[in-house]
C-alpha cells in the first residue's frame, strides 16, 4: 500500500504545499501527566488505548495497529521519524510508549509523549480540513470510552500549557526557494508571529530549514475553536502561496535560459550521480519540485515527495540495509533516487 506522501493530492497548490498536518493533545482525567507518570501507570494507558481502538474503523476504513516503541530497533524508529510520522524526541525515547498507526502511515495515536494521547493525521498537499475531521472522529470515538480531561474555562487540560484550550497543532509545509532566496522568511516569520503563528523548519520546532522547506503553525489554542483557528492559517498560507507563486513566475520570466538551466543540471546529476548526501539531495531536489511547479520538467509529485521522505540516512538503511558507514548510504541513495528518476 502506498504511503501517504505517495498518493495524489490535486490541491499541492502549484507545488508550493508539501504536506499538511493536524495533532490533537489529549489526556486522561484519572491519570497524572506524563511526566509524573509511574512505568504502571504508562502501561495502563497504553492497554486502555489498545482496548479501546481493538476493533476501531473510522472514516475511508482506517484502521490503527499497535507499535511497542521499546521493542523498535533504532534504524526503523529514526526512519519513521525521517518520514515525519513521529518526532526524533519520540524515537529517541521510546520506554514507556506506544503508537498506534494505519497501513499508509497518514494517520498515528502517540501514547505517552509529551501528553498521554496525540492524535496525528498526515497529508500530501493542502488538505487541512479533512485531517481535522479525520482526528476529529478519532477524538470523540476514544473520549467516550477513556474520558478526557477537560475544563469549562481552560478547555481539554495538557501537561504544556501553551497546548490548553483545543490541544490542536495544524501546520502546512511550504516549499519557498524564491522567497528564501529573497530572504523574505525572517520578515514572513515576524509577520506571522504577530497574528499567533509560527515558521520553522522542516523537522518543526528547534530545526533548521532544509531543500527550502517551512512549516507554518498556529500557537494559539486558548479561546479560539479548532475552526478558527484552521482557518486563520489557512488564510495566512493562501497569502504566502500567491506571494511564493509571483516571485517564481517574475524570476522566470526574468531569466528564463538560466532557471532552465539550473533545473536540467539537477535532474541530470540526480540522474546520474553514484553518490549523493542527504544535503546535495535536499538542495537539488528543491531545483526539481521548482521545475515541476514551472512546467519545465513533468515529474509526478509523489515521486518528489518520495525524494523528499524516503532518503533519509536511516530509511535507506531501512529500506535497502547496507553498512551504516557514509558512503554506503550515499551510494545506496544514489541507486534508489536513479530508479525513482529513470523510470
Amino acid at each position: 500500500m502506498n504511503k501517504w506522501f505517495e498518493k495524489d493530492n490535486k490541491t499541492n497548490e502549484q507545488g508550493v504545499v508539501v504536506s499538511t498536518r493536524i495533532r490533537l493533545a489529549r489526556n486522561l482525567s484519572d491519570i497524572p501527566f506524563p511526566n509524573r507518570m509511574t512505568d504502571e501507570q504508562k502501561k495502563d494507558v497504553i492497554s486502555r488505548v489498545g482496548k479501546a481502538l481493538e476493533k476501531a474503523k473510522f472514516a475511508k476504513d482506517i484502521t490503527l495497529k499497535m507499535l511497542d516503541m521499546e521493542k523498535l530497533d533504532n534504524i526503523t524508529a529514526n526512519a519513521m521519524a525521517e518520514r515525519r510520522i513521529i518526532s526524533p524526541e519520540f524515537a529517541a525515547n521510546r520506554k514507556g510508549r506506544a503508537l498506534f498507526i494505519s497501513e499508509d502511515e497518514s494517520v498515528a495515536v502517540f501514547v505517552n509523549e509529551e501528553d498521554h494521547i496525540r492524535i496525528q493525521v498526515l497529508s500530501a498537499g493542502s488538505d487541512l480540513p479533512v485531517c481535522l475531521k479525520i482526528a476529529s472522529e478519532i477524538d470523540s470515538y476514544l473520549d467516550k470510552s477513556l474520558s478526557f480531561s477537560f475544563d469549562e474555562t481552560l478547555g481539554y487540560l495538557t501537561q504544556c500549557p501553551t497546548n490548553l484550550g483545543t490541544g490542536l497543532r495544524a501546520s502546512v509545509m511550504l516549499h519557498l526557494p524564491m522567497m528564501e532566496s529573497n530572504r523574505m522568511i525572517e520578515n514572513l516569520a515576524n509577520t506571522v508571529s504577530k497574528l499567533g503563528m509560527t515558521v520553522r523548519g522542516s523537522m518543526g520546532e528547534g530545526s533548521n530549514s532544509r531543500g527550502a522547506l517551512y512549516q507554518i503553525s498556529n500557537q494559539v489554542t486558548l479561546g479560539i475553536s479548532e475552526q478558527n483557528a484552521i482557518d486563520n492559517l489557512m488564510s495566512i498560507v493562501n497569502q504566502v502561496i500567491r506571494q511564493e507563486q509571483s516571485l517564481r513566475k517574475s524570476a522566470y520570466e526574468r531569466d528564463t535560459l538560466s532557471t532552465d538551466d539550473q533545473i536540467y543540471r539537477a535532474l541530470g546529476l540526480l540522474s546520474n550521480a553514484r553518490l549523493v548526501s542527504t544535503d546535495e539531495l535536499l538542495r537539488l531536489s528543491s531545483l526539481l519540485r521548482l521545475g515541476a511547479s514551472l512546467g519545465v520538467l513533468k515529474i509526478d509529485v509523489s515521486v518528489l515527495n518520495s525524494l523528499l521522505f524516503e532518503t533519509g540516512a536511516y530509511s535507506i538503511c531501512e529500506k535497502l540495509g547496507g553498512s551504516p558507514d557514509s558512503k554506503e548510504r550515499d551510494r545506496l541513495r544514489a541507486e534508489f533516487v536513479r530508479e525513482k528518476l529513470v523510470k
